[in-house]
């Protein structure tokens, strides 16, 4: 029997659905967790796929560790626990190529391409919905630079250390491009405001003043009554 799980790597904990799969089987669902928190510590903050393949009769088990997705491992280099969620105008990280090349080189025996240059492109390619910039630009235009062979040196050296001196130049210019979120993000909250502001007053200017009362009007000579027009004729 085989059990498919997603469990944070070397912190797996019980839980209903770990209880519903195994504790009908009769196996001691601690020892599990024990030796699955073991078996993917190296993944430690990252959700990692396990599978487990038990035998019902022996109550014996094999654990089996799969890589974990690939937005996993760039968050895990990103140092960030989520997306961005507004890719297009909010950036969470800015990674070097040495990184995106650690991640291809994580993921390349399970990628559909034999091809390194190409499986590197690919993760590439999951930074854009992810929100990160790559060596200061956008993914795309470093899918292009790959193409014409800017990285090629990098790439089949599998080159995954990124220098300290790099790793500053690349954290600097993120800073600038954080700040310049921040104040474009401010400025759209104020703007927020103030539209806000201006349409609380325009309802305000259409409501009636509390206790102000409809002044009326005196009535006009058409406005009165034909019998009392009669009586006047008579009189006279």
């Amino acid at each position: 029997m085989k059990v498919k799980l997603l469990v944070e790597g070397g912190a797996m904990k019980p839980g209903p659905a770990l209880s519903q799969k195994i504790g009908p089987l009769g196996i001691n669902i601690g020892e599990i967790i024990s030796k699955v928190n073991e078996a993917t510590s190296s993944f430690k903050g990252l959700k990692v796929p396990v599978e487990l393949d038990i035998d019902a009769k022996t109550k014996s088990f094999e654990i089996n560790v799969f890589s974990p997705p690939v937005s996993e491992l760039l968050k895990k280099e990103l140092k960030i626990e989520k997306a961005s969620g507004k890719s297009k105008e909010i950036k969470v990280g800015n990674l070097a190529i040495e990184q995106v090349i650690k991640v291809a080189k994580t993921k390349h025996s399970k990628m559909l391409s034999d091809n390194f240059k190409n499986n590197v492109k690919s993760i590439v390619g999951s930074c854009v919905s992810l929100g990160s910039l790559i060596e200061n630009k956008e993914p795309k235009e470093i899918e292009e630079e790959i193409s014409q062979g800017k990285y090629d040196k990098q790439i089949n050296e599998q080159k995954t250390e990124v220098t300290p001196e790099k790793r500053k130049k690349l954290d600097t210019f993120f800073k600038e491009v954080e700040a310049e979120q921040a104040e474009k993000i401010k400025k759209q909250e104020e703007e927020a405001v103030a539209a806000e502001a201006k349409k609380a007053e325009a309802v305000e200017g259409e409501a009636p003043v509390e206790g102000e009362e409809k002044k009326e009007e005196a009535p006009t000579e058409a406005d009165e009554k034909p019998e009392e027009k009669s009586e006047e004729k008579k009189d006279k």
